[in-house]
């Protein structure tokens, strides 16, 4: 055969598939009506499947922020506050419990220490400028707290050892305490009171993301936050409930890199037990365990929802079959007078086969649509980040478009089997 030939033979070829398409699109546009609401399945189930998978993509990026913002390297020791006097005078018989001199301790025997940071806390009964909600929590850490937690500033530093050790009257402000105590204008270089205590900003943080690790000491809103030198907190300030209160509310420490946080953390464990005689009035969390955890509850989330918003597809494959066996039973006198023309069941079967797939595939492009207002929708309605990938639109559509293949082939050889005899004879 010349290459004119197969030229000739393909372009034929072409026109039949191209013929079959626009016979198949108008006899689905007759019926307009009932094409639409069999297509609405695909849509549902398309526009369902992008929408949870825009949910999970969306915690994935969280996921992946807060752990810069964390750092896997990181171990958190949380004291337990005790529920009553008697629960806490049966602690005190045992343990001292978290105290400097604990940290002393870590830093003498955790060769694979980097820095930590002892952690007070206050909340404050008196706040000047008085804020627009919520009064925010005073930290009283330590400069390296900075370097531990990653945080990045919006404006002016962070407090420095200087500062720690002249005990200066400093403070750092988190985004939401900042708003909420000074407006939106320039921050650094005003003065915030807290108790008695005139403090200078010397620093605003960028938002942070609540993470696995923010839990106990760390369970309100950890952007409603002033951050002062430890110092400054110790020698200016007086907590009414120190007395049912460790001496320290947490230490948070980063290690070297490299190191295993898990193995650590459990030489931490044995330590803290040691010196608090077993009494288990404190807590030590692995955040990167916290966030390995998470990541993988998520996952199983993700699987769970597209599994069920894929049960849609299936239903709209199922509505697919239903509609094209009724429509063969319409044409059936069509289908005897087509094959009694010369038509080969070959074609017959393109033809049936063409309309599911164009129902199915005009249903996947309204579903896309419909997935990405799906995903909008839940963003601004729940604020959660979603992110529509472009991996989910095209496993979405092909599946749809894979639902209009498998559910079309059986009415499609069903029709193509008919006997055209009977077929003319068919009322």
């Amino acid at each position: 055969m010349t290459p004119r030939d197969r030229i000739r033979v393909l372009s034929r070829g072409l026109g039949r598939y191209l013929s079959d398409i626009l016979v198949s699109f108008a006899n689905l546009r007759a019926q307009k009506t009932r094409t639409f609401l069999t297509a609405l399945g695909i849509v549902f189930g398309v526009g369902s499947v992008i929408g949870m998978l825009a949910i999970g993509e969306g915690a994935k990026e969280e996921s992946l922020r807060f752990i810069e913002q964390l750092g896997v390297r990181n171990i958190l020791i949380e004291s337990r506050p005790a529920m009553s006097a008697e629960e806490f005078q049966q602690r005190r018989r045992n343990s001292p419990g978290l105290t400097e001199r604990d940290v002393r301790i870590i830093e003498a025997n955790v060769e694979a220490l980097e820095t930590l940071s002892p952690r007070r806390t206050l909340h404050p009964q008196r706040v000047v400028p008085k804020p627009a909600k919520d009064v925010p929590d005073l930290y009283g850490v330590r400069p390296s707290y900075a370097v531990i937690h990653n945080v990045r500033l919006t404006e002016g530093r962070f407090f420095d050892r200087e500062h720690d050790e002249a005990s200066a009257a400093v403070c750092v402000l988190g985004e939401k305490a900042k708003v909420g105590l000074l407006g939106y204008d320039k921050a650094v270089g005003q003065f915030v009171k807290m108790n008695d205590t005139w403090l200078e900003v010397v620093g605003v943080l960028a938002e942070r993301i609540p993470g696995p690790q923010d839990s106990g000491a760390h369970a309100r809103d950890i952007n409603n936050v002033v951050y002062t030198p430890l110092n400054t907190f110790q020698y200016r300030y007086w907590d009414r409930s120190a007395f049912m209160k460790d001496e320290l509310d947490g230490i948070d420490l980063r290690l070297k890199s490299g190191a295993d946080s898990v193995e650590v953390a459990k030489v931490v464990n044995a330590i803290l037990n040691s010196t608090h005689h077993n009494t288990q009035d404190f807590s030590v969390t692995i955040p990167a365990a916290l966030l390995a955890q998470q990541q993988q509850t998520q996952k199983i989330f993700t699987y769970v929802m597209v599994a069920i918003a894929a049960i849609s597809l299936l239903v709209g494959g199922i509505g697919i079959m239903n509609i094209v066996l009724a429509t063969v039973m319409e044409r059936t006198r069509e289908i005897g007078i087509r094959r009694a023309t010369g038509a080969r069941r070959a074609d017959i079967l393109r033809q049936f086969l063409l309309e599911s797939v164009l129902i199915s595939v005009g249903g996947g492009l309204l579903g896309i649509g419909c997935g990405f207002f799906l995903s909008w929708l839940i963003a601004s309605a729940a604020e959660w980040r979603t992110i529509v990938s472009s991996a989910s639109v095209v496993i979405a559509f092909g599946v749809s478009v894979a639902v209009g293949v498998v559910f079309g082939i059986y009415p499609a050889m069903k029709a193509a089997r008919i006997n055209p005899i009977e077929a003319l004879r068919y009322e």
